[in-house]
């Protein structure tokens, strides 16, 4: 038997923390699952994709990293050695051995300290990433977790955590040692730090039957204030206010992409997100861009939106932007 060397000794994953208390959701995910939804399987991914690569910028990722989604709070977590970490994202009442945490900045805990999530102050999502990123086997070509699917995560198979699970990282990296967090921002810029409360203005890229619509339907869909449903999860999230008319009475199923804001007879738009399913069969409004979706997944039930038609160019310039930021 091949004995394993130091270098890869270096870099076999180490236990990074232990799951005290779980909480209601908190899931790993990398990227997202991409190449797969010829099979029916959907993307997963962060749902809030800005929140997650800030998170692993500050703790030296490279893009791509898992990191650990939080929603709601509840969750306590022990670490089982020294880690270099970031939190950012929602503020979900984060504390260090009973110390506020400082949110979106690189901050060293050790060994023994107790990382606990309450509850959401600003926003829904909180991500929590480590040097060296979350360990897992990939499923798919990703970890990840897509608990409708049963798909990823940390045993491979959609599960949440639950309490008694414990959490592998890189070696080496642990501590941010063999990482790249020198040559990242030791804090994220003002101007990153999102203030979840206010009214989130989505851009929205009109789509293929966006001319079906009413006129009147038109003008209430980008002059109205929507407000977000209390059903609302990692599909998707329904918005309520006045209720759009579409000529279109029934169509044929088509693919469904990240943002994609349907309308069903109803006449509430219904905006999907990472877990989505992979086609549907309703007029769509359009789509909302990555970042807009992004936002969208940090509105508490009861939060106001606004819809604003964005065109394709200028959305792609602003994700270019944001893209460029985690490239270096």
């Amino acid at each position: 038997m091949k004995k394993a060397t130091n270098s890869e000794k270096d870099r076999a994953p180490v236990i990074g923390f232990r799951v005290e208390r779980a909480g209601p959701l908190a899931q790993l995910e990398d990227a997202g699952r991409f190449g797969v939804r010829r099979l029916g399987v959907t993307q997963g991914g962060p749902a809030d994709l800005h929140g997650w690569a800030w998170a692993n910028r500050l703790a030296g990722n490279p893009w791509g990293t898992a990191a650990l989604e939080i929603t709601f709070g509840g969750l306590t977590l022990v670490a089982e050695r020294d880690l270099t970490l970031a939190v950012a994202g929602a503020d979900l009442g984060a504390t260090l051995d009973g110390q506020p945490l400082p949110l979106w900045e690189r901050v060293a805990c050790r060994e023994g300290q107790r990382l606990v999530f309450t509850a959401p102050a600003n926003g829904l999502r909180a991500y929590l990433a480590v040097a060296g990123g979350f360990v897992a086997e990939p499923v798919l070509g990703s970890v990840a977790c897509v608990v409708r699917e049963g798909l990823g995560g940390f045993d491979g198979r959609g599960s949440k955590l639950a309490e008694g699970d414990r959490l592998a990282v890189g070696n080496r990296w642990a501590t941010g040692e063999a990482s790249s967090a020198g040559a990242s921002p030791g804090a994220a810029p003002d101007e990153a730090r999102i203030d979840y409360r206010a009214t989130a203005s989505l851009s929205l890229l009109p789509g293929a039957q966006v001319a079906d619509f009413t006129g009147q339907s038109l003008f209430q869909a980008f002059n109205a204030t929507w407000h977000v449903d209390d059903r609302t999860d990692r599909m998707g999230v329904r918005l309520t206010g006045p209720r759009l008319q579409c000529r279109i009475g029934s169509m044929v199923s088509e693919g469904i992409g990240l943002g994609a804001v349907q309308v069903p007879p109803d006449g509430q738009p219904i905006a999907l997100l990472n877990d989505r399913q992979t086609i549907g069969g309703y007029p769509r409004l359009g789509a909302l861009t990555p970042l807009a979706a992004s936002r969208l997944a940090q509105c508490l039930p009861g939060q106001e939106v606004c819809l604003v038609a964005a065109s394709s160019e200028r959305a792609l310039r602003a994700y270019r932007r944001f893209r460029a930021i985690f490239m270096g």
